[in-house]
C-alpha cells in the first residue's frame, strides 16, 4: 500500500515517504507542524487512500490516556445496585471502550488519529507507551487482557506547543509538515479552486506571502485561511486589480481571513503610515 496525493490533498515527496515508512515499519507517524497546515486532514486522506475505516480521538487539556483504553462508570453501577438492577451483576455493562480499545477490536485494518496530543498533560504520552508499542492492555476490572486484532495505523498530531518525552519519540516516526512553498500552494489551491484566474491568483499569492514575511507579525495567516480568503475574494467577485487598490491603513482586501489579532492589524497600519511618510 502507497499513500499519494487525492483529489482533495496534495502531499509532497517527503510527506508521502513519511506515510510508506510509518505504515512498513508499523509505528505511529508523529506530525508537527503550524495550526492549519493539513495534518488532521492528512490522517482522513490516509484512511481514504488505504481503503480503511477512521477512528478520531481529538485530545483536550483535560483528556487522560486512560481514556483511550476504557473508562469504568463506577457510579452507574452503584445506583443501579441500589434500584436491585439485574446488570451489575457483570461488570461489562460499565466499561466504556475508548478509541484504542475500538481499534484493537476493529473487524479490520483502521486508521487511528490520536490528534493534537499536545494539549494533553505532559504524562500524557508516556502513559500510552505500552499500548501504542505492544498493542495490548489489561482491564483490571474484567481481568481480560485485550489484544489488537489488526495492527492499526496511528497517526499522531502536534502542534508543537509542549515538548514531548524521548521515550514516546524514540517510539514514532516523525515528519514535520513545512510550510508549503509557492509552487505547491498553487496546487493546493487548483484542487480546491479549479477556476480561479491565473492573474488573480498570483497577485492574491503574492500579497498572501508579502503578508506572511512581514516581521514582527504574532500569528502568520496559515494554508486554511489563504483559502478562506480566496473563497472569499470569488464570492465577491475581486479582481486581481481590485486586490492591489489596498485600502488607506494598508491592510489587504478582507484581510480579517488572515489576520486574527488585533496586534497584527495594528502593525500593517504602522507600516502604512510609515510608508506614506517615506512616500512624501
Amino acid at each position: 500500500m502507497r499513500f499519494t496525493s487525492t483529489d482533495s490533498y496534495i502531499a509532497t515527496e517527503d510527506l508521502r515517504v513519511a506515510v510508506d515508512a510509518a505504515v512498513l515499519l508499523e509505528r505511529p507517524l508523529l506530525v508537527k507542524g503550524e495550526p492549519g497546515t493539513g495534518k488532521t486532514e492528512l490522517a482522513r486522506q490516509v484512511a481514504a487512500a488505504l481503503g480503511m475505516p477512521l477512528l478520531e480521538w481529538g485530545v483536550k487539556s483535560t483528556t487522560r490516556a486512560q481514556q483511550g483504553l476504557y473508562e469504568y462508570d463506577a457510579v452507574s453501577r452503584l445506583r443501579d445496585s441500589q434500584l436491585g438492577d439485574a446488570r451489575v451483576d457483570d461488570v461489562r455493562n460499565y466499561i466504556r471502550r475508548g478509541m484504542l480499545w475500538q481499534a484493537f477490536a476493529a473487524e479490520a485494518r483502521v486508521v487511528l488519529l490520536i490528534d493534537e496530543i499536545d494539549k494533553a498533560d505532559v504524562e500524557f504520552p508516556n502513559d500510552l507507551l505500552q499500548e501504542l508499542d505492544q498493542m495490548t492492555f489489561h482491564v483490571y476490572e474484567t481481568g481480560e487482557t485485550v489484544r489488537a486484532r489488526h495492527r492499526p495505523v496511528v497517526i499522531i498530531t502536534s502542534n508543537n506547543e509542549k515538548e514531548l518525552p524521548d521515550a514516546f519519540l524514540r517510539r514514532c516516526f516523525f515528519h514535520y509538515i513545512r510550510f508549503p512553498d509557492a509552487e505547491t500552494m498553487k496546487r493546493i489551491v487548483a484542487v480546491h479552486f479549479p477556476a480561479l484566474k491565473p492573474a488573480l491568483l498570483a497577485e492574491a499569492l503574492s500579497q498572501f506571502y508579502t503578508l506572511r514575511d512581514t516581521p514582527g507579525l504574532k500569528k502568520k495567516p496559515s494554508t486554511s485561511e489563504v483559502l478562506d480568503w480566496l473563497k472569499l475574494l470569488l464570492a465577491e467577485d475581486l479582481s486581481a486589480e481590485d486586490l492591489r487598490r489596498s485600502g488607506a491603513e494598508g491592510l489587504p482586501k478582507l484581510y480579517g481571513a488572515l489576520l486574527k489579532n488585533e496586534q497584527d492589524v495594528h502593525l500593517f497600519e504602522r507600516l502604512a503610515f510609515m510608508h506614506r511618510s517615506t512616500a512624501r
